[in-house]
């Protein structure tokens, strides 16, 4: 007798949910909760959207001074990560080719635009490396200008604004000439081995950083209002 109890309550737990009409009952009894399959299937079906770490995160108050990104790549890895736009993941794209690593942490600027479709690129310089994913405070301290493969590829260079050892720079040329030379060699190398060539030109200072953050939220602001009217 027992053993048939128990099947019972196992079809019970294994039938099918049934359907409800639209109109509730009220009931001042707590309703028990549905059965664990009908909970999991509810669970599949329920739409969720992610957080997108380019259209979602902002940008922050003081921008294009200081400005929330998002880190891609931790300062030291070789692992070339980045920002699947589709899904608003970190994915790997590629191990550099050329036997170099990433001088500092590397990232871009959520809600801007450039002329490639993708956000703007920062290059963070601070103490420690930073997992990819995260988002940090920083300042624009200057704008490298490059060009990849014939394309304008420009770099803003900004230090961590929570960084203690950094956050009093205020210009490119705050920092020595040989980080500088650093910063520019790596650019100027990590794609060789693809033979694909990349052209730095002479580092410009924090102005020029501002009007280019600004140029690409502008660019951005136009993309979103195009967007919703397709």
């Amino acid at each position: 007798m027992t053993e048939i109890v128990m099947d019972a309550e196992i079809a019970v737990d294994m039938a099918p949910p049934i359907e409800t009409p639209n109109k509730i009952a009220i009931s001042h009894h707590h309703a028990p909760h549905p059965p664990l399959n009908e909970r999991i299937l509810s669970s599949m079906t329920r739409r969720s959207v992610a957080a997108h770490p380019w259209h979602d995160l902002e940008i922050g108050p003081e921008t294009p001074r200081i400005f929330n990104c998002v880190v891609e790549i931790g300062k030291g890895s070789k692992v070339k990560y980045e920002l699947d736009k589709k899904t608003g993941l970190i994915k790997v794209d590629r191990i550099l080719y050329s036997s170099v690593v990433y001088p500092h942490n590397y990232g871009f600027i959520p809600r801007t635009i450039c002329e490639d479709s993708d956000p703007l690129d920062v290059l963070i310089i601070m103490q420690e490396p930073v997992l990819p994913g995260c988002f940090l405070r920083a300042k624009a301290i200057g704008l490298m200008p490059m060009i990849d493969q014939g394309e304008k590829d420009d770099k803003i260079i900004a230090v961590c604004a929570d960084d203690p050892e950094y956050r009093h720079y205020n210009d490119i040329k705050d920092l020595p000439p040989h980080r500088l030379a650093e910063i520019r060699r790596f650019f100027e190398d990590y794609k060789k081995n693809e033979n694909k060539e990349v052209a730095v030109d002479d580092f410009l200072p924090a102005s020029s950083a501002f009007e280019a953050i600004q140029h690409s939220m502008d660019l951005y602001a136009d993309y979103i209002v195009e967007s919703l009217r397709r």
